[in-house]
């Protein structure tokens, strides 16, 4: 068991929980947070609504990824290195941000408030573009899956922070000192950018993993010094269109596609329609947060170091493919509880079991993404892999309300179950053959 605490508390290890922290912490101030302080202001529930879109750069971060993949900060790359130095930029922007919106008035001008949250939400994807390629970078191969564990631990303690957390300080400061404040906090992210290792190996040090016809490959073979600029359509060439030209040489590249998603369908058919169920069927919101969230946040970060453990000893395959079969089974717990009704001892154990082997399932899964980057395209493939899961997780769970209307709760979640076998079939397959 020590071996085991001791494994995860290694500097870079260390670094990635603050990173993840400040991660985690803008995202609710632009969503859930926000939303509670637009009703607040008596703001029309279905302008409200439409603040969902305020999100999308999560989504389509995958586009700007190739700038941050390659092109330096003035004055602050030859400082900090390429990825701290992007960090750095985009820190400094959330927290600009983040005094932006406190300043707004939504009570007043939603439009502009809309605007502002849609700038903490575009700082904060930006952030994850380059924190994600960070971690990648930083780590070796084995130490991948517990990265992702402190990465989640510190991501669920920075939401909890911005979401109860805000809704607590902006009781007694209210809304414009609760922002001002987490601004503030978002200095954590400072100092440990300051603080934290350059990756070795990046890319750039590494012209073996560049394209043969890569411009910039040309430039380390010919022996030119690194800062000789490329020309535009060079750098739109190394930038733009070789991480993912680099990435159709893989064999079976389509099929890799596919299984990210799919693989956690099933998962996001259960999480849109989870809470209407409990509601429906007789919890009270209060059940629902003291289980759903309690419970449930703790087996997600507990499940996640075992997941992190796990692929550090089996391999990401073996645990991908165990953790979503057992986490596929849990759904079945619901169909029961669909039959029970209300109780409270049987909601603990479903929420507990599917939270655990979700987190181990996805400790497994962002591991196996980072392994699929090239070192030189890191953030931009990684966003790009990250952005295909946001859409199996968002667009293909959009008809979850559908089905369960017209089929009723029991079938639904046995669906759902159902759900988790093409990802499963596909992994089977891609170990099958050694894609």
């Amino acid at each position: 068991m020590n071996s085991v605490i001791k494994s995860y508390l290694t500097f870079p290890l260390i670094t990635i929980l603050f990173f993840g922290f400040v991660s985690g912490l803008p995202l609710a101030l632009s969503a859930s947070t926000l939303a509670v302080w637009l009703a607040e202001s008596k703001v029309d529930i279905a302008t409200i609504g439409l603040f969902a879109v305020v999100a999308t750069p999560y989504t389509i971060k995958f586009l700007w990824s190739p700038v941050m993949d390659s092109l330096p900060v003035p004055l602050l790359t030859k400082l900090f290195g390429r990825r701290r130095s992007w960090i750095l930029t985009t820190q400094i922007a959330l927290i600009a941000a983040l005094i932006f919106l406190g300043f707004a008035r939504p009570d007043i001008n939603p439009f502009i408030t809309a605007i502002a949250a849609l700038l903490v939400a575009f700082s904060s994807a930006s952030q994850d573009i380059v924190i994600d390629a960070y971690r990648v970078e930083i780590l070796v191969p084995e130490e991948q899956a517990r990265g992702v564990a402190m990465a989640q631990l510190g991501y669920r303690i920075g939401m909890i922070a911005s979401s109860a957390g805000a809704l607590y300080l902006a009781t007694y400061i209210g809304w414009q000192g609760t922002y001002f404040a987490f601004a503030a906090i978002m200095g954590i992210g400072i100092v440990t950018t300051l603080f934290a290792k350059r990756p070795l190996l990046q890319g750039a040090l590494r012209p073996q993993f560049l394209p043969e016809k890569s411009p910039l490959r040309r430039r380390h073979e010919e022996l030119l010094p690194v800062s000789t600029p490329l020309s535009f359509s060079d750098w739109v060439h190394t930038s733009v269109f070789e991480p993912f030209i680099d990435f159709t040489k893989r064999e079976g590249w389509w099929m890799i596609l596919i299984f990210i998603i799919v693989y956690k369908l099933a998962d996001a058919f259960i999480g849109i329609v989870t809470n209407p169920f409990l509601i429906e069927i007789g919890f009270s919101k209060t059940d629902i947060a003291n289980i759903v969230k309690i419970y449930g946040t703790i087996a997600t970060l507990l499940g996640t170091f075992i997941g992190g453990s796990l692929v550090a000893r089996f391999g990401t395959f073996k645990i991908m493919f165990a953790a979503g079969f057992l986490h596929a089974l849990t759904n079945l717990l619901y169909v029961l509880q669909a039959h029970v009704g209300v109780n409270a001892v049987l909601l603990g154990l479903s929420v507990a079991m599917e939270n655990l082997t979700g987190g181990i399932s996805a400790a497994a899964f962002v591991a196996y993404l980072s392994g699929l980057c090239n070192l030189h395209y890191t953030a931009t493939q990684y966003a790009l892999l990250s952005s295909l899961s946001a859409f199996g997780r968002t667009w293909l769970a959009t008809p979850a309300g559908y089905a369960a209307k017209y089929l009723g709760w029991q079938w639904f979640f046995a669906l759902a179950a159902l759900l988790a076998l093409p990802g499963l079939v596909i992994l089977w397959f891609m170990k099958r053959r050694a894609i």
